[in-house]
């Protein structure tokens, strides 16, 4: 549990992926008593030569390659671990190709998290898969259209490769695309929704089995790369980009009652900037992210002690 005499502060900070000129969109995990972290690398925010970087560190202080995955003649973007059922750990990334860009999820498994299948193409053509995890033996996943018509569609698979639309349209208005998904003990899913067109604000969907029914509430606020997490006392925690004045990687509660976010503190950021990958372990929030605030944009790894999140 979370002490509640602690202080919301970041503990720790460290600079982990800084080779390639664009070192950006990360996630995070815990592996057979391990850490991961994947990001994509390239020239730039947008360039073709996008190939995927997963570090390991056995103390979240010092890293080192564990592999890189790459595709001829597509750009990867996006990396997203999945823990699977079966103990083994899955990638999710997207690969772009041709001009203009076209979008097809593709995914890979590891049982160590250092030696990698070969990535292979799964779901729909066009629907970037972006986030997905498993609820008991069924994994769950989040997709959004790359082409018009713009809409987010909800997955299930039985073995992580062969997804099936559950709700062919989970939600459409105002071009919604990137997604945190989480499951409470209970079965009831939240979604955390980033959406671009109209008013551009986040949607926070709920939803209990099968998940064929959600209801939305718009959260009134813009967010960029969402994550969400549910630390071990029930609390929702999201890592965002926040767009409200000076743009940053932030931390905030997710009030599910009263629809809304609060931020809990923001990281050094700014700029290009965000994508985050959390993890909780000994009493604390591992946060990775990606920053241009020091010049070049650069993954870090930050450590956050939560105390009180009053709503």
């Amino acid at each position: 549990m979370i002490s509640p005499s602690a202080t919301t502060e970041v503990r720790a900070l460290r600079r982990i992926g800084d080779a390639a000129p664009h070192s950006a969109f990360t996630d995070l995990v815990r592996h057979a008593d391990a850490w991961f972290c994947a990001f994509r690398q390239g020239r730039s925010h947008l360039s073709d030569d996008g190939v995927l970087r997963v570090l390991t560190s056995p103390d979240a202080r010092s890293w080192r390659t564990a592999a890189v995955l790459d595709r001829p003649g597509a750009d990867l973007r996006d990396p997203r671990f999945v823990a699977r059922s079966d103990g083994r750990l899955q990638l999710l990334a997207a690969a772009a190709t041709g001009t203009p860009k076209r979008f097809r999820t593709v995914a890979s498994v590891s049982d160590d998290g250092h030696r990698w299948n070969d990535l292979r193409p799964v779901g729909e053509a066009d629907v970037w898969v972006w986030q997905a995890t498993w609820q008991g033996d069924v994994m769950y996943g989040v997709g959004y259209a790359t082409r018009e018509p713009r809409f987010v569609r909800l997955y299930r698979s039985e073995d992580g490769f062969d997804l099936r639309p559950v709700v062919p349209t989970l939600f459409s208005d105002g071009y919604p695309n990137e997604s945190g998904l989480v499951f409470e003990p209970d079965g009831t899913a939240t979604c955390l929704l980033r959406r671009d067109g109209g008013t551009a604000t986040a949607q926070l969907g709920r939803a209990r089995p099968p998940y064929r029914e959600w209801t939305w509430t718009d959260l009134g606020v813009r967010v960029g790369g969402p994550a969400l997490h549910r630390l071990p006392d029930g609390t929702l925690v999201a890592g965002v980009r926040l767009h409200d004045g000076q743009v940053r990687t932030a931390i905030c509660v997710v009030d599910v009652a009263r629809g809304r976010l609060r931020e809990l503190v923001a990281l050094p950021s700014g700029g290009d900037c965000s994508y985050p990958g959390l993890a909780w372990h000994d009493d604390l929030l591992h946060v990775s992210y990606y920053s241009s605030h020091e010049g070049r944009s650069c993954v870090y790894l930050a450590e956050v002690g939560l105390g009180p999140r009053p709503l």
